[in-house]
Formats: C-alpha cells, structure tokens, sequence
C-alpha cells in the first residue's frame, strides 16, 4: 500500500512530456514565445530551444505555459508526445 501511495505522488507531481520542435513547419511568426520561455529563436526567426539551439527535441516537466504555446502553433511546429 505505502509502495503504491509513494509511486502515484511521485508519478502525479512529476508529469514529464516530450517536446518536439519541426522547423520546416515554422514560419517565424513568434507566437511560441510569447507563451513559453522554452522557446526562442534561431537569426532566422525559425524556433529553437532556448536551452539548446540544436535540440529538436527535449523532455520537460510538463506545464500549462509550454502547453499553451503547442495548442496555439498556427502551423503545428511544435508537438508533445
């Protein structure tokens, strides 16, 4: 019982997602930014990681701000697995 109690606090309060970014769908429109400080952009205006400007893909706790900004991508460039 305690094992099952331990797992389901830390499994609920540590929700991770998988972020992925598509570039050739991006058009440089800078809404992303707007909602989430995950998101930045290359001298082109095509998104990128903040953290990483090579990454295409990055593992987050998940969270409404990073959330917002996949529902909102007019083009789908951005998307949570």
């Amino acid at each position: 019982h305690d094992f099952l109690l331990e797992f389901f606090q830390k499994s609920y309060y540590n929700m991770t997602m998988k972020v992925t970014l598509i570039p050739e769908r991006c058009i440089a429109c800078g809404l992303c930014q707007t909602y989430s400080e995950l998101f930045d952009y290359h001298d082109n205006g095509i998104v990128k990681f903040s953290h990483n400007d090579e990454l295409l893909e990055t593992h987050i706790e998940e969270s409404d701000d990073v959330l917002e900004a996949i529902k909102n991508c007019p083009t789908h460039a951005l998307k949570k697995d």
